[in-house]
């Protein structure tokens, strides 16, 4: 909004001329993230709180887990309300909010994080502790994915590069047409990342985190996607209008630090679905906009280790009667092993920062 109300007054004072710099506004975008999440936290907490929107802690899901985490128990959740405003606000804020990429972007997580606001008002008002069925938010996730993909197919200025597929290290795409199996591919990225994110979800400040290096990577991504000399030096494939979404991953970053100032351990105030299932959305969104559907599995590699952790879980446990892992998802594991909460969690975001430097580096090794 700011980019269209003052950058054409750079005629009248030069000044102005800094908003058409994706790097200021995503600087400026990003500090205005947390100085809002930051705000709003005690009063959204202090509303949580008074609402009675308290996390359940369920005793019948793992004993000796329920040891562990039973002190959580009326811990506000929903936080990830803080965390969407904190996004939403100041990418209308920073970013040209007429570009198409940001729309879907804020679609995407808007979307998602209703999805997971009826969740976790479920669970925390009705008294419900499974809120919303695996089946009806994977057909919340589906529809997403097939709007998203649809809309890029057929009405987006760059159709043509949503239908190729990448891989990293490599500088052509490796099909240059999915035809309609894009919107297939499109909604297993969707599913994939929200679902990833909200699982990682399970310790204090842990999903958060990695968040924060994930969209540190994106709005690298982004930037040099969208920018026209930078993506011929590093043999990118050029789309159009994608810079912008630096500006959109730099509030993730901010946001996500505001928040993690009540999260880390001890949290004061959990996300949610209402948060996690929102920034897999907009990870996920992010990735499909800038053609880096691929590297996500990279930049979102502690994603991808918790996500696999429960699959691998199920699959042995239900072909062999043996469970792989003491308990899934991998964090859990960790925990019934002895380590402490708040070391999991920091080695964890070591980890999720070195993914994400390895990604990085991908778009210079073409």
């Amino acid at each position: 909004m700011l980019f269209r109300l003052l950058y054409p007054l750079k005629d009248i004072y030069f000044g102005f001329n800094v908003f058409k710099y994706i790097s200021f506004r995503a600087a400026f975008a990003a500090l205005t993230a947390m100085v809002l999440s930051i705000a709003l936290g005690p009063y959204v907490i202090k509303k949580l709180y008074e609402l009675k929107i308290g996390q359940p802690i369920r005793k019948e899901d793992c004993l000796p887990l329920y040891a562990k985490h039973q002190t959580k128990a009326g811990t506000p959740t929903m936080g990830g309300i803080i965390v969407l405003l904190s996004i939403i606000i100041p990418t209308i804020l920073w970013a040209d909010i007429a570009n198409e990429n940001i729309i879907l972007a804020i679609f995407a997580t808007c979307f998602l994080g209703m999805i997971g606001f009826c969740d976790d008002y479920l669970k925390a008002t009705k008294k419900n502790p499974k809120g919303l069925s695996a089946r009806k938010k994977f057909i919340a996730q589906t529809l997403l994915g097939i709007l998203l993909g649809v809309y890029l197919i057929f009405f987006s200025a760059n159709n043509e590069y949503i239908r190729q597929l990448y891989l990293p290290f490599l500088k052509n795409p490796v099909v240059y047409d999915m035809g309609l199996l894009t919107i297939i591919f499109i909604i297993l990225v969707i599913n994939g990342t929200s679902n990833a994110v909200n699982l990682t979800d399970g310790l204090d400040g842990l999903a958060i985190g990695c968040v924060i290096s994930a969209s540190i990577a994106f709005a690298v991504a982004s930037y040099v996607t969208g920018h026209v000399l930078f993506a011929k030096y590093l043999h990118l494939v050029h789309i159009p209008g994608t810079g912008e979404l630096a500006v959109f991953c730099a509030c993730i970053v901010g946001a996500g630090l505001g928040f993690l100032w009540y999260n880390s351990y001890p949290a004061q105030v959990f996300m949610g679905d209402t948060g996690s299932l929102a920034l897999g959305g907009a990870i996920g969104a992010v990735a499909i906009l800038t053609k880096k559907e691929l590297l996500l599995l990279v930049i979102g590699g502690i994603f991808v280790m918790e996500a696999l952790s429960v699959i691998i879980q199920v699959i042995s446990f239900k072909t062999t009667g043996k469970r792989v892992f003491l308990m899934s998802p991998i964090h859990h594991h960790f925990e019934m092993k002895g380590w402490h909460e708040s070391k999991i969690t920091v080695r964890f975001w070591i980890l999720g920062a070195l993914f994400a430097l390895i990604g990085i580096a991908t778009l210079k090794l073409r």
